[in-house]
């Protein structure tokens, strides 16, 4: 609940703010995330360049988090979800099931006991080792899975926005339906009212920790992908004349709205599944990986037609993952076809262009899907596309237009 009070406050001195500005330039300009700045001010379009360089990290290692889902909606068709037991050649004898904790005598737990969501997601799925100085081999049905991805992606954007365009009206829609599945079914369990309680009764003291700001500064930047390059690419395709400024606050307020409507149907199953568990929500409550990957594969266990749930679940991170991932190459693709239009605007040369993207950022990829590849995916997700990055950019980004370009041509 406190976590909305500085997201509220970021949301309108910054979100809003910055989405606008990026847009506009690149509507205006018609120029990709480099050469935009470089047209407004030539001393600037380091900016540009730093902002492709978080694109290339973000398309190595976002694709990461749907090689996982998808391999999750794999297993969602066996006829017992394999995440639901300990009864599994990967469970060790640490495994309990906890979905019964309530039941169980303390006394008989060991202080080390693991869930078998969490043996499923460790052993299963990642098989992970003890540290990146142990990198072990690659997860051959990751690696297939992370394949997918990319040939999905690949033939989804190949042809340009027009027909991006056309697939996003799907995949872009679709998650609102499941979203709104998963929505009523969660306030429909058994104390999902307490779920939603914890999610919106703010705690005033941890606004003097300095991490929520940051979080909440985090959230804004990354998940409204300014300083990324994205919004001057897409902004680069309008007309001329087109009233960005009413389509950066209907975008703005709608992807904030849609992650508020997410809390209630994650929370809502969180205080379900603390019912069940008989421990306070805060326990059950994960953050990042976790909590898409650990607190709701173990909460649709508890669900009547479980693999449904889940099915449902992992397609809708499928479909937003894919969306994201969309605009992160066409970033980067714009970006090389303005900088070099002599080489890349012949015939069939953006599809080369994807082609290779794609298969790169496949082979780095590969990386991440070892047995060692979470420690990888965390230094990108702490370093390579954090807020303190994102921050500085944006910095650099109101100076160069605000004071330099001046605030009088805008």
């Amino acid at each position: 609940g406190a976590f909305l009070i500085p997201y509220l406050i970021f949301l309108f001195t910054c979100g809003i703010p910055l989405f606008f500005l990026e847009t506009a330039l690149g509507q205006y300009t018609s120029q990709g995330g480099v050469t935009a700045w470089g047209k407004i001010c030539p001393i600037f379009e380091g900016v540009g360049y730093a902002s492709q360089v978080v694109e290339c990290y973000l398309n190595i290692y976002y694709i990461i988090i749907l090689s996982w889902a998808l391999f999750y909606l794999f297993s969602s068709f066996a006829a017992v979800l394999p995440w639901a037991s300990c009864n599994n050649p990967w469970n060790s004898d640490l495994c309990v099931d906890i979905l019964n904790r309530s039941s169980l005598d303390n006394r008989t737990l060991p202080a080390n006991a693991t869930s078998p969501m969490i043996e499923f997601w460790e052993k299963r799925v990642l098989g992970l080792t003890d540290g990146i100085h142990k990198l072990g081999t690659v997860r051959w049905e990751l690696a297939l899975c992370l394949l997918l991805a990319w040939i999905i992606c690949y033939f989804c954007i190949w042809k340009g926005v027009k027909s991006t365009g056309k697939v996003v009206y799907f995949t872009a829609t679709f998650p609102y339906v499941m979203l709104i599945i998963l929505l009523v079914r969660g306030v429909t369990l058994p104390s999902a009212a307490e779920g939603i309680i914890f999610y919106l009764k703010p705690d005033i003291s941890r606004l003097s920790d300095p991490q929520v700001w940051m979080d909440a500064g985090t959230q804004i930047l990354f998940s409204y992908a300014i300083c990324q390059g994205c919004l001057t690419a897409l902004g680069s395709y309008n007309k001329y004349t087109n009233n960005c400024y009413r389509d950066c606050i209907m975008l703005c307020f709608l992807n904030s709205a849609t992650s508020f409507i997410a809390g209630f149907a994650i929370f809502s199953v969180l205080g379900f599944m603390a019912r069940e568990q008989g421990v306070p929500i805060s326990e059950v409550a994960e953050s990042g990986p976790g909590l898409a990957f650990i607190a709701y594969p173990a909460a649709v266990t508890m669900m009547p037609v479980s693999q449904l749930w889940s099915c449902l679940f992992f397609l809708m991170l499928i479909f937003l993952g894919l969306d994201s991932q969309f605009v992160c190459v066409e970033s980067t693709v714009t970006a090389l076809v303005d900088l070099f239009p002599g080489v890349f605007r012949k015939k069939g040369r953006r599809e080369l262009l994807i082609l290779a993207i794609a298969v790169t950022c496949y082979l780095l990829g590969l990386l991440l899907v070892t047995e060692g590849g979470m420690y990888i995916f965390q230094l990108f997700d702490y370093y390579a596309a954090s807020g303190t990055c994102l921050l500085f950019l944006a910095i650099f980004e109101v100076i160069c237009v605000g004071w330099v370009y001046g605030k009088w041509r805008i």
